[in-house]
């Protein structure tokens, strides 16, 4: 990543308003420029490509302008806020400005810019002006942090995504979605209670030896923030660590998340729990969004391993696991609901 940081400070002379801070952060990238800013413009795609990147919702869109709802963390913590983007396809531009900010942010906006090299790539600007709520020092420093932390980590994402764009399509390449669906005779409130309350599945499940669970309330959508730390046991015994964050919807029975800490075949993994009506009762699904690293495919699987192997066994295996956990949801749920 070009080491291009560049901070300045503006204050308005004698109104008292808070300092405005300005920062600018860029990265060279070896794709062309329109690969990079569909990358960038498609926010479905956000937390694979984007490391802080939790869940992005488009709560509102309309020709170019969208208002999203953004899940992300910030200096090791999860925050949620509300963001209104313009985009400009032409000029490879996306501007952006909070809605509604997460505390201590009083105020902030930016620009991605994505400029064409004359060698076929592209240079990425990204832009970010803000203000601390009170013009607190401490408030600031806490901000730039994360600002300079999370642009810099997003830029560096971003050109790794880009450089590889020709085989992280979902036609086969590096990245791919699946699910899995067990229908269930029950209520939706107690199967999402099952799959909730993931504290409890050490005694629930067979795969799961040990998780720390902590929760706290979203600063807003109407969910909760989880973040797990999990053992799950392999068929042949051995523990496998993952760390994730999870955002759940009980009113809509709805549990999206991110894998913070993915296996060696994997740079990305998402997921989501779903919970629909269907006939008399339930369908409880589990949506699986893997991207694989290539390097990690042939470092674990041996240097002739394909993409296609490696796609069928990180399918066999969280789709194994999620199927397990469904059918334990299922006999919890419909328990429940069969008794007087």
């Amino acid at each position: 990543m070009v080491p291009n940081t560049a901070t300045a400070v503006a204050e308005a002379a004698g109104t008292g308003t808070a300092r405005t801070h300005v920062t600018e952060h860029a990265v060279v990238v070896d794709a062309p420029a329109d690969t990079v800013y569909g990358l960038v413009a498609d926010v479905s795609a956000w937390p694979q490509v984007f490391g802080p990147t939790i869940h992005v919702e488009v709560l509102e869109e309309h020709a170019d302008e969208q208002l999203l709802r953004i899940w992300a963390t910030a200096n090791d913590q999860v925050r949620s806020w509300t963001s209104h983007r313009i985009l400009d396809s032409r000029a490879r531009t996306v501007s952006f400005r909070q809605v509604a900010s997460a505390h201590p942010v009083a105020s902030m906006g930016g620009k991605w810019l994505v400029e064409p090299n004359d060698d076929g790539g592209s240079r990425v600007v990204l832009l970010h002006d803000y203000t601390a709520v009170d013009d607190d020092p401490a408030a600031v420093e806490l901000i730039e942090r994360a600002v300079d932390r999370n642009s810099r980590a997003e830029l560096a994402a971003l050109r790794n995504a880009a450089e590889q764009s020709g085989g992280a399509r979902e036609d086969g390449g590096l990245r791919f979605t699946f699910s899995d669906s067990v229908d269930i005779g029950g209520a939706a409130e107690d199967v999402f209670a099952f799959l909730d309350r993931a504290d409890l599945w050490p005694e629930r499940l067979p795969h799961v030896a040990r998780i720390g669970l902590e929760e706290s309330l979203s600063d807003g959508g109407g969910s909760t923030v989880q973040r797990m730390d999990m053992d799950t046991r392999s068929p042949d015994g051995s523990l496998h660590n993952t760390m994730s964050v999870r955002v759940c919807f009980p009113d809509r029975s709805v549990i999206v998340y991110k894998q913070l800490r993915v296996p060696v075949v994997m740079s990305g993994h998402t997921g989501r729990w779903e919970i629909e009506p269907h006939g008399k009762g339930v369908r409880a699904t589990s949506w699986h969004t893997v991207t694989l690293d290539p390097e990690g495919v042939r470092q674990l699987l041996g240097p002739e391993a394909t993409l296609a192997e490696a796609r069928a066994k990180v399918r066999q295996a969280l789709g194994a696991n999620s199927t397990t956990t469904l059918q334990h949801a299922k006999r919890f749920a419909e328990d429940l609901h069969d008794r007087p």
